[in-house]
């Protein structure tokens, strides 16, 4: 049974027509105890299905080891958007819902090398030079979830430095625990950096450079 009904078919055939670079979507997953794995992989499969420009790659969590350690994964179930090269962008949890939308809109950010963010942004990001990592925590539910999810990802597209995960809120609990997430979309930036909410470009910048101009901080110290 198809997870995508023809009319959202449809709707991402539309969405996918104008990609530029190929996009490779490359899920981990294991059989046993990971409840949402064959959604994850049979999501990605399906999606694949409906543009010549999008192919597969599907590796055990337990089994390769290799692949596992190249992308730096984690935990499952997960999903790699890939283009030209590796953009940092992670799906932690199935990207169902409205978080659906963040995972095409990922897949055509890295077929075009656009992020699509103001020029004042991209001359701020230039400055980076150490690694931030971005983490959502997200529901299926959260109507304003995509617009953190994918504002975070377009960071990681502008710069090699930046990584983005979606996760998933109810997949991981101990993580959602472990960060106090009460409400989502929440975002954690270097594990330093703690904000709820989906806040404009502007004030997403000035909490990535916060958080990179602390680290260096740090490094100085």
């Amino acid at each position: 049974m198809n997870l995508l009904d023809e009319q959202v078919r449809q709707q991402v055939r539309k969405e996918l027509a104008d990609l530029q670079d190929p996009v490779k979507l490359v899920a981990f997953s294991q059989e046993l105890e990971c409840r949402h794995c064959r959604d994850n992989r049979q999501l990605a499969e399906e999606i694949a299905g409906l543009s010549e420009k999008v192919t597969t790659e599907f590796y055990d969590f337990v089994l390769d080891k290799e692949k596992v350690s190249a992308y730096g994964v984690d935990k499952i179930p997960a999903i790699v958007v890939e283009g030209k090269r590796d953009y940092g962008i992670r799906f932690y949890g199935i990207p169902a819902g409205y978080e659906f939308t963040s995972l095409i809109e990922a897949m055509k950010a890295v077929s075009r090398r656009d992020s699509g963010l103001s020029s004042e942004t991209r001359e701020q990001l230039k400055k980076m030079a150490k690694p931030v990592h971005i983490q959502v925590f997200v529901t299926l539910t959260c109507p304003y979830c995509p617009l953190a999810v994918g504002l975070a990802h377009r960071f990681a597209v502008e710069s090699e430095f930046i990584t983005s995960n979606m996760i998933e809120s109810a997949e991981f609990p101990h993580l959602a625990n472990k960060y106090d997430v009460f409400g989502v979309p929440k975002t954690i930036i270097n594990e330093t950096i703690r904000f709820e909410g989906a806040v404009p470009e502007s004030d997403f910048l000035a909490k990535v450079m916060g958080a990179f101009e602390a680290s260096e901080q740090s490094k100085g110290e």
